[in-house]
């Protein structure tokens, strides 16, 4: 568990199902060390009481501004300005919106329009709201002004229907907060490259080929990596994830598009990482128009550029990290591809599996690298699998550079 000794922290609660779960929230926080002051909203009390909190925190809890009985009401100002980081979890797509346009009707989104500290938001909706336009322009302008957003999880909602709107699990969001209050910064002067998502590759003005990488592997490795101080340019293919703050972002669409565009940046990079899923063959004509009638139809395709290849045979001095999405033999196929590619460390996951692998927010990978070792990381997050493999670059990195067998 991360230390957050001493830290102050501000836990924001809004009228969410998954309000239960910040109380987990608060007990990890104050497990590691946090002194936490919980703010509720009126809705939130529907789900969780301020006793509970109260108990967790030996804090007040605080409810209204207008409180004459609340310490923590006469001096909201002050406690957002000395708050180390504060964290709203569950925020509601009421809450986003609110954030967003800076409206502060109430005592929490008077916190945040005062916060001079790190905002994390954990989202929590139902239904479709995540991919309503509104919300997503919502988190795209909180994100732009510097405030971390975490993707919610899919799986069951509270109303029945499967999709994405659950509440991060607790153990992801207090890494990340972590991260905001004491980032490691073990990257700093290192400018990593990333590219992420999968690439379109045309057959006509309408239709492409594509496969299902969500990016979201990608996008957690350049939001880690800036996180612990790296200049990070991220190279993605189309996604419906909102481009992260703070670092170089490049939208591509076909395979030769991402081609020129890691080659631009390559010189720069000290770390590759390519967790994009490029198409492996694209139309060898496409149609001007769109193909019409319902006809047998014969497509010839054409090899894409291996663009993972052809940045290791450049030698540039930067260490290179591939991925490999397999479906059996995983650890044989892993090797197979590292010794082909010429890369330094392969990531390797078993993408048959159920609820790892493409869109999931949960990945199990296999570490090979050229040294000869091999390490499996157990079912976890994205975000830590993120961590994780930037961590056996550091290592494997610094052995080499000692000229010892990692």
């Amino acid at each position: 568990m991360p230390a957050l000794d001493a830290r102050e922290l501000i836990v924001g609660v809004t009228g969410s199902i998954a309000a239960y779960k910040a109380v987990y929230l608060v007990r990890e926080l104050t497990r590691a060390g946090a002194r936490i002051t919980v703010c509720l909203t009126a809705n939130a009390r529907h789900f969780v009481g301020p006793l509970t909190f109260r108990t967790l925190t030996g804090r007040p809890v605080l409810e209204d501004l207008f409180d004459p009985a609340s310490d923590a009401a006469v001096e909201h100002v002050a406690l957002a300005e000395r708050a180390d980081a504060m964290v709203v979890a569950p925020a509601t797509a009421n809450l986003l919106a609110k954030a967003a346009h800076g409206i502060a009707d109430d005592a929490l989104t008077t916190l945040l329009l005062a916060a001079r500290c790190p905002v994390l938001l954990a989202p929590a909706m139902d239904g479709g709201m995540w991919h309503h336009p509104a919300v997503a322009a919502n988190v795209a302008l909180l994100r732009q002004r510097g405030v971390t957003v975490l993707e919610p999880e899919s799986g069951a909602l509270a109303s029945g229907l499967t999709g994405t709107g659950r509440l991060p699990e607790v153990d992801v969001i207090v890494e990340a907060l972590a991260g905001l209050v004491a980032p490691a910064r073990d990257l700093a002067g290192d400018h990593v490259l990333v590219t992420a998502g999968p690439t379109r590759e045309a057959i006509d003005p309408v239709r492409y080929i594509t496969n299902r990488s969500s990016g979201k592997m990608g996008y957690r490795i350049a939001e880690a990596a800036r996180r612990r101080g790296a200049d990070v340019t991220l190279v993605s293919g189309p996604t419906t994830i909102a481009p992260p703050s703070g670092l170089r972002f490049v939208a591509v669409e076909s395979a030769e598009e991402m081609r020129t565009a890691v080659l631009a940046h390559l010189d720069q990079a000290t770390v590759v990482i390519k967790a994009a899923a490029v198409a492996d063959y694209r139309a060898k004509e496409v149609a001007t128009a769109k193909i019409k009638g319902k006809r047998e139809l014969t497509l010839e395709l054409t090899p894409n550029p291996d663009i993972l290849a052809e940045v290791a045979a450049r030698k540039t001095g930067a260490f290179i990290v591939g991925f490999a999405a397999e479906t059996h033999d995983v650890a044989r196929h892993a090797r197979e591809k590292l010794e082909a590619k010429g890369v330094d460390l392969l990531v390797a996951n078993d993408i048959s599996q159920p609820g790892i692998g493409f869109d999931a927010e949960d990945n199990e990978v296999l570490f090979v690298d050229r040294w000869g070792g091999a390490q499996v990381l157990p079912r976890t997050s994205k975000a830590a699998v993120a961590d994780a493999i930037l961590t056996q670059v550091l290592r494997l990195r610094a052995a080499a550079r000692r000229g010892v067998r990692p």
